[in-house]
């Protein structure tokens, strides 16, 4: 019989707390095994009950959900958080914090009973069920399928792990770098503010991301990585010129492409077909990526679910361009990047905090 799923609750309302107990419950294959009335009772109780998931509300007594989940980053980087709030509106600042802090999801608490129960049925249940069960491929698989990947590349891992992070990456071609395209999803706000502050203000190419978000978040989600890096960061736009040192976030439920015309590279964005089940996607992005930049290209796959960006890197990688990930020991789920570097997809695999090191170090080696 398979174990059910541990969850901890954390919200201010004694009854929220109460219903969604007795509705997790109730599911057969969901256990409670914490049930806290503020953030620093969470954090107590994460160590003892040791849950699969934690589904956290923002407005709590004596420490509100976004300081606990960020204390709760600094000793378990990984563990499933879904952020379940009434502050979680669409384009809410709160909700472009929670994923900037570390939370895998962000759902919206209906007031109304009945709205509520069917929210914890629809939304709630399936994303508990999601995370915990999204595992990935594990690092002690990798060896065997890099080695498929050319020119010798290298796998580092996070401190936790026995390999070293190396900055020597073989150069494929001697030409410079002139475009980087990150794909990015679940946990990928906190892992993209890790990165875009790693890297100078100056950078001396466009950064162009995929970010799967829906429609109304990315515009403030471009806001708060400006903000936390110090780098030029805006919403996509349609038709934009593609100018070196600013960094452009696909609009949500739009994709992202660049396309080049007599005048340059431009921005383009339409509401094609989802593609993964995603809109933006970053294949789409990726392909254009490659088809115009060839081995000029660098493409990053951090932290995510699903598969997206794995035939995208394979564009990359054929037109000569490179392509990096982030381990699974920084990632908040290994499904994205996972997939890539089992495919033997990936250059090298990094910790999301040697992952800006490695990219200046391949754009000061190829000028």
């Amino acid at each position: 019989m398979t174990s059910p799923i541990r969850v901890l609750i954390a919200d201010g309302s004694p009854a929220t707390r109460s219903a969604l107990r007795r509705q997790l419950t109730a599911e057969g294959d969901v256990e409670v095994v914490g049930s806290a009335a503020n953030g620093r009772q969470m954090l107590q109780q994460i160590e003892a009950s040791t849950p699969h998931v934690v589904v956290l509300d923002i407005e709590m007594p004596e420490m509100d959900g976004l300081r606990a989940l960020a204390l709760l980053r600094t000793n378990h980087a990984t563990l499933p958080v879904i952020m379940f709030s009434r502050l979680l509106r669409r384009g809410a600042p709160e909700s472009v914090e929670a994923r900037l802090l570390g939370a895998n999801e962000s759902l919206q608490k209906p007031e109304d009973k009945e709205a509520f129960a069917e929210c914890v049925a629809r939304e709630l249940i399936p994303r508990i069920r999601s995370l915990a069960g999204s595992g990935s491929p594990t690092l002690s698989e990798l060896p065997a399928r890099l080695h498929k990947a050319s020119r010798d590349p290298i796998v580092a891992t996070s401190q936790t792990a026995t390999a070293t992070a190396s900055s020597d990456l073989p150069n494929r071609a001697k030409v410079p770098i002139e475009v980087i395209a990150i794909a990015s999803s679940t946990g990928g706000p906190a892992a993209l503010a890790d990165l875009l502050s790693g890297l100078p203000s100056s950078v001396s190419v466009p950064i162009v991301v995929v970010q799967h978000m829906g429609a109304g978040f990315t515009g403030g989600l471009a806001d708060r990585l400006a903000t936390k890096s110090g780098m030029k960061v805006l919403e996509a736009q349609d038709e934009a010129p593609v100018d070196a040192a600013q960094v452009w976030i696909a609009r949500g439920d739009y994709h992202l492409f660049l396309e080049r015309r007599a005048n340059g590279v431009r921005l383009r964005i339409n509401q094609a077909p989802p593609e993964n089940e995603c809109r933006p996607a970053a294949d789409v992005l990726f392909r254009s990526v490659a088809d115009i930049f060839g081995p000029r290209a660098m493409a990053i796959v951090l932290t995510g679910m699903g598969n997206d960006g794995l035939e995208g890197s394979r564009h990359i990688r054929a037109a000569g361009g490179r392509v990096l990930v982030q381990d699974q020991a920084s990632s908040a789920v290994w499904g994205m990047p996972g997939q890539v570097a089992n495919a033997g997809l990936a250059d090298a695999v990094l910790p999301i905090n040697q992952l800006s090191r490695e990219i200046m170090h391949q754009l000061m080696q190829r000028r």
